[in-house]
Formats: C-alpha cells, structure tokens, sequence
C-alpha cells in the first residue's frame, strides 16, 4: 500500500487477428484518443473534447477493466504498430446493460478493421468472459456504426436515450457472424 491505496492490476487479454492486435490501454495512447477527442470523428460519443478530458478517457478506459473485468482494448495494425482505434465492452453505471462499441482513428476507416476488431471482442466476451448477448448504442445519425453493427448480425431491439442523445439499441447474437 502506498498512501493508505492498495494498488489494483488486471491482466487485460491480448487478442490477436489477421492485422490487428487488441491491447490494453497505456500512457502511449494519449496523443492517439487526445486526437480523436479534438476531432469531429469524436461527435457521436461525446465528442469534440478538450485535450485535458481525454486523459481521463484513458484513465477510464484502464478503470473499467479493474472494476469490471472487462473493458476497452486499443486496436493496433500489426503492419506498422499504429493506434488506429479502439473496441471492446463498455458498461457505465448509465448504460442499461454491457455494450459493444468501437471508434476509429483517422485514416482508418474503410479498411475492414472495425468489423475484424469488434468480432474479435465479441467473440472473446462470449467465450472467455461469458457475456452476452451484447448491445450496442448506436446514435441515429450514426449510419457507419449502425451498418457495421446489422453486419455483425445485430438488430435493432429498442430506443433508448444515452446522456442526451437519442439512441437505437442493436442486439448483437450469440455466436460468430
């Protein structure tokens, strides 16, 4: 103990795929979630954000796995060992249940690697962790993330109003897509 806190550690799963790892959270990430939080990329999750809050979506995003036991995993390219987003099981105490999300970083769009990320944090809530079956919030204007999620095999279940925005509920099945 140190000050009266015990310090808390969590061993966050390493998945890999095809091009992409899925790792926990650092300290290096900051510039890479710093950017996407200035971004307009960031507007359905909140977002433009200044660069001070983005240190405590890092900090959040290493939280959630230590009192979950689950959480986010940054997505890196295998290829060039760039930051090109993040994924994984997010569960705030005003979400109705745990939700599958994923953001992409600049450049990274188009390329298939949400879809390839987000079914390896799936895949791996429904086995390893035994979650399921996921939701995923998705904002109205948000066609991207509600084509990927319907490629995923989610359907939309329900509406539900997420911190002031008006969201539809897709419901991912159990199993692989």
């Amino acid at each position: 103990m140190r000050h009266g806190i015990e310090t808390m550690h969590v061993d966050v799963p390493v998945i890999e795929t095809d091009r992409l790892i899925l790792r926990a959270p650092r300290f290096t990430d900051l510039e890479a979630i710093t950017a996407f939080g200035l971004s307009e990329r960031s507007h359905f999750v909140g977002g433009p954000v200044p660069p001070w809050q983005s240190w405590s979506i890092l900090t959040g995003m290493i939280g959630h796995w230590i009192i979950r036991g689950y959480g986010w995993w940054m997505i890196e390219d295998k290829a060039t060992g760039q930051v090109a987003g993040r994924t994984g099981i997010g569960h705030n105490i005003d979400w109705p249940e745990p939700e599958l999300g994923w953001h992409l970083y600049d450049g990274f769009e188009g390329k298939g690697i949400a879809y390839e990320a987000a079914l390896a944090a799936r895949e791996h809530a429904y086995g390893a962790m035994g979650l399921g079956p996921l939701i995923s919030l998705i904002a109205h204007g948000n066609l991207r993330s509600r084509r990927l999620a319907e490629r995923m095999g989610a359907a939309p279940e329900s509406e539900t109003v997420i911190r002031g925005t008006p969201c539809v509920v897709f419901r991912h099945p159990m199993g692989t897509a």
